[in-house]
């Protein structure tokens, strides 16, 4: 029997149960999402997928709660939420849906699973503060969801399950974004590692397009590569490396002496003829051609 329902609770709603939302309407998209505590929508039947309600988790009955007691736990005894379950259980199907090549399904899902689900999971269960993120806490995703909530004097009978329909694109988007974006991180690793080799010993990588770099820079352990070139447009750029994606902070910083300029004063600063732009924090400049950023970046080499 093919799922027909998408069932969760009635109500406010939070992070978790819309992120699943996304993941199961992806892979029933012709079932409709019903939101009660209803006795007869919360009973397991074959056609339903029952989630952050119901007072179980039972995967064979396609129950997926976890307020119960004893709750879910994850293999490190770390709590699940409704989201974290859904995606144990149908992450990977979702991804195929998503068409993220097969032999990079596992490793997506994990990443995901760790970089995105677990702090969901954590912030619904209480095991985690918001207060982490300090000031930036108002900008995480589970507040700034909750702020699509209705406000208290919404009177209208429909006010939490309009809100909650309205809210579903927004998440649905977010999660694609993050699923393309870490896609594209496995896709880029082979190619990035290639050109680590043919740098050789050379502390400039040349890459055949902008990607993502990081973690195959890590891998190979090319600690002595300072920048990156890369076509973009009719343009070419040269880039920093950042210590970290927690930091601005970057191995080499471009030359001070560039620093701001655009243009003929580029030019005349670098002795770069096709030198266009270099931001004023030093860690992008851009030229006209490869070669003309190809000696642009010799000349930051040298000024290290």
């Amino acid at each position: 029997m093919s799922i027909t329902h998408l069932v969760t609770h009635s109500g406010g709603f939070h992070a978790d149960e819309l992120l699943s939302s996304v993941i199961l309407t992806r892979l029933f998209p012709d079932a409709t999402i019903v939101r009660s505590r209803d006795q007869k929508w919360i009973t397991p039947a074959a056609d339903k997928i029952i989630y952050d309600v119901g007072g179980a988790y039972d995967p064979q009955a396609q129950v997926f709660d976890h307020h119960q007691r004893p709750s879910p736990l994850r293999a490190d005894e770390q709590p699940y939420s409704s989201f974290g379950l859904i995606w144990a259980h149908y992450g990977k199907e979702y991804l195929t849906a998503m068409n993220v090549p097969a032999d990079h399904i596992d490793p997506v899902h994990a990443k995901f699973d760790t970089k995105f689900v677990l702090p969901i999971d954590l912030l619904d269960n209480g095991a985690m503060e918001p207060s982490v993120a300090g000031p930036l806490s108002i900008l995480t995703l589970p507040t700034l969801l909750g702020s699509l909530k209705p406000v208290f004097d919404d009177t209208s009978p429909t006010a939490d399950d309009d809100a909650f329909h309205a809210a579903l694109p927004i998440v649905r988007a977010f999660v694609e974004a993050q699923i393309r974006n870490l896609a594209a991180k496995f896709r880029s690793h082979g190619i990035v590692l290639d050109a680590i080799a043919k740098a050789g010993a050379s502390p400039i990588l040349e890459l055949p397009m902008g990607m993502p770099y990081g973690a195959a820079l890590d891998e190979a352990q090319a600690d002595h590569i300072m920048f990156v070139v890369t076509p973009r447009g009719d343009e070419w750029t040269l880039g920093g490396i950042k210590l970290s994606n927690d930091t601005f902070e970057q191995r080499a910083d471009l030359p001070l002496g560039w620093a701001g300029l655009t243009d003929a004063a580029l030019e005349e600063a670098s002795g770069v003829k096709g030198a266009k732009f270099c931001h004023n924090a030093r860690f992008i400049a851009v030229a006209d051609s490869r070669e003309a950023i190809l000696k642009m970046a010799d000349l930051a080499v040298q000024a290290l």
